[in-house]
């Protein structure tokens, strides 16, 4: 299974879908089996708009005032084995483990998080923190193409990447490109800034 993964939209008024950043955010999407969007959407269209490429299941973010009955503040789910979980800001991200997972109902595998607009992959204490960073403010700069993500699962295999999607005429993509592939609990690959303790 392939999960795609964005966050932190934050569309402004006069742009209603991404596609007003070109196509590749739609040939991303149409290339996953599920989108996780870690949440500040800042209005349910967005949420419109993915849905036309995969299902979504989004989490609440700070600037989402509109309720909508898609997202939930914290989401979780079970896919090939590994428990996921989602919220938009792990606060105190360098807490133990232990502590972010008292954020989720039951500890989890996974922990996929926005908020921040910079790419994490962190691999500690058995768990996998994924922020894909910002898909439209990388590093909280003006509106552009920014970072996504993707998530491959099997049974005791993942793979991890994070990488800027495409650039934006005059606005250079500030996102970098991380990944990381893991089978039985071996790395097999990483690429990057990869966290691993």
């Amino acid at each position: 299974m392939k999960l795609g993964l964005i966050t932190d939209t934050h569309l402004p008024g006069r742009i209603r879908t991404l596609d007003e950043l070109g196509p590749l955010p739609a040939e991303f999407l149409k290339s996953v089996d599920l989108i996780l969007h870690g949440g500040d959407l800042t209005s349910p269209i967005v949420l419109d708009w993915c849905e036309q490429y995969a299902p979504v299941i989004c989490s609440t973010g700070n600037n989402d005032p509109i309720p909508d009955p898609r997202m939930q503040e914290i989401q979780t789910l079970e896919l090939e084995g590994w428990k996921i979980g989602m919220v938009h800001s792990l606060e105190g991200q360098f807490r133990p483990i232990k502590d972010l997972q008292k954020m989720f109902p039951h500890p989890v595998d996974i922990m996929i998080s926005g908020h921040t607009h910079l790419e994490r992959l962190e691999y500690r204490d058995k768990t996998l923190m994924i922020n894909s960073g910002s898909i439209t403010f990388p590093h909280h700069k003006e509106i552009r193409l920014g970072t996504v993500g993707t998530l491959e699962l099997r049974p005791n295999y993942f793979k991890a990447d994070i990488f800027p999607l495409g650039e934006t005429e005059g606005s250079p993509n500030p996102g970098t490109r991380i990944s990381l592939e893991m089978k039985n609990g071996e790395i097999l690959s990483s690429h990057g800034p990869v966290m691993i303790q």
